[in-house]
């Protein structure tokens, strides 16, 4: 039986993913921080479509919260209660307007949200994924300095985890959000294509994707952007000057299916350590930003992450190490 877990598969791109997975006869596991917000979708979704949907309080800015959730996973797991997971997609996630902010565990929200949480997830859900399975991280094109994307939202900088854990505190230039967001992406981007070296040089059969859904209008990102520009976003005209400047957009329809493909369609099961991105209609494999190729500097970055977690030794599975 085929049992998926999506982070934020209750809103915006990881709800159409889910509704193409259920559509699909796939077992679900909803990820998320708010049982009122995730049980209308998992009535809807069960009743449609006779799956078994069950939802999993998860804030992936708390580091116990993902223990807790990971915790519960295995324990329901256990009973029987879900299946093996096929495939992990990391999808949460936001960017964080206004003065910087930390998480509980005292780290930078952006970083924390968008890439710790996930990456403590893998490793304490890694044992539960089929010998075949998959994870996928929703990136976004941001995080590429070379491209209108990138240098609209803010160029990232350097995919150092202590700084961007730790930025603006102790009197550190904290900064902008833009920036925070789009170098976390570069993170989410570096962190999938490590997982697929690890999981290469271990011989294992499961799967790391990347995956840019584009520009969408009412999702995580555009809903954190000043109110003027989350209108004028979902105006005719200014997806007309988005395509003509080169900007990658989609919708939320769109991009979802393609998550969804991304988690389940046998087409994509030899596409590990590839970043994806859905454009306009379209949906292709695409080089990445220069720098996320970087080898020594996504070891790094995986290795700070680690520590920044805390991850112990009975918490690592082997072959991520």
């Amino acid at each position: 039986m085929t049992s998926i877990l999506i982070t934020g598969g209750h809103s915006g791109i990881g709800l159409a993913a889910a509704r193409t997975l259920a559509a699909q006869h796939i077992d679900l596991v909803l990820a998320g921080r708010s049982m009122e917000r995730m049980r209308p979708v998992v009535d809807e979704l069960s009743a449609r479509h006779s799956v078994s949907v069950t939802p999993l309080i998860l804030d992936t800015s708390s580091l116990a919260s993902v223990r807790a959730a990971a915790t519960r996973f295995h324990a329901m797991r256990d009973s029987g209660e879900v299946s093996q997971l096929d495939a992990i997609v990391c999808n949460a996630g936001g960017r964080f307007d206004g003065d910087i902010s930390y998480s509980p565990d005292g780290y930078e929200t952006t970083f924390a949200t968008n890439c710790l949480g996930h990456f403590l997830l893998v490793e304490l859900l890694f044992p539960s994924l089929a010998e075949k399975g998959r994870v996928v991280y929703t990136a976004s094109g941001t995080h590429d300095p070379d491209t209108i994307d990138g240098r609209m939202v803010g160029t990232a900088v350097e995919p150092d985890a202590v700084m961007l854990a730790t930025n603006g505190k102790d009197g550190g230039k904290a900064l902008s959000a833009g920036k925070r967001y789009s170098t976390s992406k570069l993170c989410t981007v570096m962190y999938a294509y490590e997982l697929d070296r690890r999981l290469r040089r271990a011989n294992s059969s499961a799967s790391s994707i990347a995956f840019d859904p584009g520009a969408v209008p009412g999702t995580g990102f555009l809903r954190g952007m000043p109110k003027p520009v989350q209108w004028v976003s979902k105006t005719s005209a200014f997806n007309w000057v988005s395509k003509h400047m080169g900007v990658i957009t989609s919708d939320v329809e769109f991009s979802g299916a393609s998550l969804a493909a991304l988690a389940a369609d046998p087409g994509y099961a030899e596409a590990s350590g590839t970043y994806f991105q859905a454009n306009d209609g379209t949906f292709s494999p695409v080089r990445s930003a220069k720098v996320s190729y970087d080898e020594r500097l996504a070891a790094q970055l995986w290795d700070d992450s680690k520590r920044l977690v805390r991850l112990t030794d009975n918490e690592e599975p082997t072959q991520l190490r």
